[in-house]
């Protein structure tokens, strides 16, 4: 006989805290909104936790139609599996991504059976609000962190002062880690997409692997090290181009 597995005994790896949170598969709820008709969605990250932006990963038993974000929000859309589509054509594959601003007037539709992740923040203007994009993760350039070739970034979103956000893939080679403690007044949302790792959160250290997703609050001392025989990758958004007085949505 099998044993029962730990989620059915009351245990999951999944830690909420007050400055940061662990949200592993086991503990996530799925359900239905009339925001995403035809969806199912676990919202990992929402402000109800203390973050200022969502993290939610939408799963399609049915085609689904989407309208816009709500007023003054704006939402970045990763493709995980599956297909999803823009109102002018564009047709998202596994790691393409889009970039909606708010009032654009641009929802989202997905194939039944696609996997997707939706960051959603309130966005902070600086100047004219720049124009919605999409694009694929293969043609963005990799870069390497702090000269270190075995961690390299791949930046989604063009480093202009009209974007307030920016969303990222880290990659790392079996060993590699970040090269230093990090803490700083802007927050993350993160998705593990493959591999594995420790990840050090306050003075906690959590294991990861792929499904994983992580809130960091402001200044909550983070670090990252790949472990394993494979590369680890996470997806991973953070307030960007804007100082910390200035306002949010």
């Amino acid at each position: 006989m099998m044993p029962a597995p730990l989620s059915s005994l009351g245990a999951t790896r999944s830690d909420i805290r007050a400055r940061h949170a662990l949200l592993t598969p086991e503990s996530h709820e799925w359900i239905r909104l009339p925001d995403w008709p035809g969806a199912e969605l676990a919202v990992l990250v929402s402000p109800d936790m203390g973050a200022r932006l969502s993290l939610s990963l939408l799963r399609c038993p049915e085609p689904v139609a989407a309208p816009p974000a709500g007023a003054g929000i704006a939402r970045f859309v990763f493709c995980l599996e599956g297909r999803a589509h823009l109102p002018d054509g564009t047709v998202l594959m596994p790691e393409d991504f889009a970039f909606q601003p708010p009032g654009c007037g641009a929802g989202l539709a997905a194939d039944a059976g696609s996997r997707l992740a939706v960051f959603e923040w309130p966005f902070a203007a600086r100047g004219p609000v720049p124009a919605a994009l999409s694009g694929r993760l293969d043609d963005c350039p990799g870069r390497p962190i702090h000269g270190d070739d075995w961690v390299e970034v791949r930046k989604m979103l063009p480093e202009d002062p009209a974007f307030d956000f920016e969303v990222n893939v880290m990659s790392f080679r079996p060993g590699a880690s970040l090269p230093y403690v990090e803490t700083h007044f802007m927050e993350h949302g993160l998705l593990m997409l493959d591999g594995g790792g420790v990840y050090r959160l306050d003075d906690r250290w959590y294991p990861v692997q792929a499904g994983d997703a992580i809130w960091m609050g402001p200044h909550v001392p983070q670090w990252f090290g790949a472990l394993g025989r494979g590369p680890a990758r996470y997806l991973i958004c953070k307030n960007f181009n804007r100082g910390p007085m200035a306002p949010r949505g």
